[in-house]
């Protein structure tokens, strides 16, 4: 038994190495966009809302990469030659157990637990009704075996791997499972009757991390996309003159000169004209202005936090672990610490006091 089992998880984990290799690209394009959309429907985005989407990300990775690679390679065989016949029963299975055994078994529990993710996503993350959750399930996998049945549409002459309406049963079922399962720890955990904390202008270390690493990714694509496309454009104009020194020089002075200026526009020049929010913070209800500031006062804020900033990017290890210490015991960033200055007046002339309390989270 152990060896079987063995032996059938074997023939997946070149399916798995895949998934784990295109993760990171996927989360680079995709995590971004669905935390904003998740935000935008909800009003907060607690860590492990940010964790679920990844986990998420790294399943849709799996789930292409077991139900569609390996992909056919030669000049022959299934895909390439004579295909591979749909299987239109949907007691198929029976006889399948009857002559495979265990095996068979456990390709029929596969395609069930496959699946289950994709209903606790879907009413965890999506918030679909069962209805929407059973429609998404059916669409998914018709559009995963269409694809295998038409050769990944048309790119092999034949199909590749096996339609089975027993895949639709037992993908829809795992879904369901999934589905039932959420639903049951959402009534447990009542998740969805926690109130919308309001926007703050002292956020706690965890909001603050999740906003730069959000803003991180930001810079790293405004600083990526000209590099790529003055990169792209050498290469045309230069042809096999475009040797490595010259790809150097784009990858470096320029990719830092990028960087630096998408930088500063994420964490200066936007949160400056916007009382303290960068473009995450605005999405997070967050200021990193944990009080209010005025002419140099505000410019030594921003400036040690432009710092401080930069040393976590760079050194996230040596720079963000006394980071967290500090603000461990003081509650505050090093930054923070800034005074007030000549901030604008108010009421009957005295000095704008702090954000008020009633705003903190």
């Amino acid at each position: 038994m152990g060896e079987v089992i063995i032996g059938y998880i074997g023939t997946f984990s070149e399916s798995f190495n895949v998934a784990v290799l295109v993760w990171p690209l996927l989360s680079l394009l995709l995590s971004v966009p669905v935390l904003v959309a998740l935000y935008r429907r909800d009003g907060w985005l607690p860590l492990t809302t940010v964790f679920a989407v990844y986990a998420s990300i790294l399943y849709a990775a799996g789930l292409v990469c077991f139900t569609l690679y390996p992909l056919p390679t030669g000049d022959a065989g299934p895909g390439i030659t004579y295909g591979v016949p749909p299987i239109l029963d949907p007691l198929n299975f029976v006889r399948d157990i009857a002559e495979g055994g265990v095996r068979a078994v456990f390709q029929l529990l596969f395609n069930i637990v496959l699946f289950v993710p994709l209903g606790f996503i879907a009413r965890t993350l999506l918030k679909l009704k069962l209805p929407l959750m059973l429609a998404l399930s059916f669409a998914a996998t018709c559009l995963i075996e269409t694809a295998q049945f038409t050769g990944l549409s048309g790119a092999y002459p034949f199909a590749y791997r096996t339609f089975d309406v027993d895949d639709l049963i037992c993908n829809t079922l795992g879904s369901l499972i999934g589905w039932g399962l959420a639903h049951l720890a959402v009534r447990l955990t009542q998740r969805e009757a926690e109130v919308q904390p309001p926007a703050t202008h002292n956020p706690g270390f965890v909001r603050r991390a999740v906003a730069l690493w959000t803003d991180v990714m930001i810079i790293d694509l405004c600083a990526v996309v000209p590099r790529l496309m003055v990169a792209a454009g050498l290469r045309l104009m230069t042809g096999d003159a475009f040797d490595e020194a010259l790809l150097a020089l784009v990858n470096g002075e320029m990719w830092i000169a990028c960087y630096l200026v998408a930088f500063a526009v994420v964490e200066l020049v936007v949160p400056w004209m916007r009382d303290g929010s960068t473009p995450a913070g605005l999405f997070y209800r967050m200021s990193c202005e944990t009080r209010k500031r005025a002419g140099a006062a505000r410019v030594v804020f921003y400036a040690e936090r432009a710092v401080v900033l930069l040393l976590v990017v760079a050194h996230p290890l040596c720079a963000g672990l006394p980071l967290a210490v500090f603000y461990f015991f003081a509650r505050e960033m090093p930054y923070d610490r800034v005074p007030k200055g000549w901030a604008e007046r108010v009421g009957d002339g005295e000095e704008a006091s702090e954000i008020p309390e009633a705003s903190r989270a």
